[in-house]
């Protein structure tokens, strides 16, 4: 197989024909009837590229795109926009947004497979997340979804493990809160900054002495550092 794509599109005759071609030329594929799913099967699944209908009947596919690419999980996920909007002004947004390629429909099913082809060629090099972080003693296992102290298995919720990720990706680096926000919670209306706090708590006492590593940096956010450096 020479790649795996998640094909995020509610017509069920245009997803056919999607998946068929897509078969033809040896790529495997999942699907997705919203942008819900899109998202949740992106993270989940790791497709090698997402091909993103623009009308999605639960949210747009432009904002299904900026949620991708503001997740640290899938940031660097390439992404084809699939859409009846033909106009410049459209396909500008969508670029804009961060999708590699931009095709219009109707489609030739061919050009479309070329144009994957060339997406997934010229995004090879995009620096790839490591499945496995260490800091200090703390080891995170992307892979297994595992996360010990001086080899002691930790539970995590499923949003703590995404925010000890992030904060270890980005070792010594600040991340205000507004971040977090944005790539650990996807700026759900129902969070504000105060439950950034009370996560990074329980993360930290979860952590054990290894939790003084996550710094408090007033009145931004949280750095996370290698002790003794």
């Amino acid at each position: 197989m020479v790649g795996r794509i998640l094909v995020a599109e509610d017509d069920q005759d245009v997803r056919d024909l999607l998946v068929f071609t897509l078969r033809k030329a040896d790529y495997q594929t999942m699907t997705a009837e919203g942008g819900a799913l899109c998202l949740r099967k992106a993270i989940d699944e790791a497709p090698d590229l997402v091909l993103l209908d623009i009308m999605l009947p639960d949210m747009p596919g432009t904002e299904v795109c900026r949620r991708l690419r503001g997740d640290g999980a899938t940031a660097t996920m390439p992404v084809v926009i699939l859409s009846a909007k033909a106009e410049e002004a459209d396909r500008i947004l969508g670029l804009e947004l961060g999708a590699d390629d931009y095709v219009t429909k109707p489609f030739s099913p061919r050009e479309l497979v070329v144009r994957i082809g060339k997406v997934l060629e010229r995004t090879r090099g995009r620096t790839l997340r490591p499945d496995i972080l260490k800091v200090g003693e703390i080891t995170l296992d992307r892979s297994s979804y595992q996360v010990t102290v001086r080899g002691r298995e930790l539970r995590l919720t499923r949003t703590e493990f995404r925010l000890l990720g992030l904060l270890m990706d980005r070792c010594n680096r600040v991340q205000t809160r507004e971040r977090l926000l944005a790539e650990v919670w996807n700026y759900q209306a129902s969070v504000d900054t105060r439950t950034v706090d009370s996560h990074v708590q329980r993360l930290r006492g979860k952590l054990g002495e290894s939790g003084a590593c996550i710094e408090t940096i007033r009145g931004f956010g949280y750095r996370l550092t290698v002790p003794g450096a």
